[in-house]
């Protein structure tokens, strides 16, 4: 018998808004990432949720990996991969 392992996935937050190219932008780029990165992604609208609307409205595109900011209007690869990639 033969078991296999494989290391558990990680689900990001991404905080977006519609008509935001730097959201539309960075959602791209992850897509991109999910080719050679195990990783899932949890598109938030922050105008869909008054609490998320006054939390990150102003900080959007905003990724997260749990409760911890990875980045912020632009897609930083490195901090990425330092949180969840490594």
């Amino acid at each position: 018998m033969s078991f296999s392992y494989s290391m558990p996935t990680v689900t990001l937050i991404l905080y977006t808004r519609k008509d935001c190219h730097l959201c539309e932008d960075m959602h791209y780029q992850l897509q991109e990432l999910q080719r050679d990165y195990r990783f899932e992604i949890d598109l938030r609208d922050v105008d869909a949720h008054p609490d998320w609307t006054s939390a990150y409205s102003d900080k959007v595109p905003l990724l997260l990996a749990g409760s911890d900011e990875i980045c912020r209007y632009f897609l930083d690869l490195e901090a990425l991969k330092e949180h969840v990639l490594s």
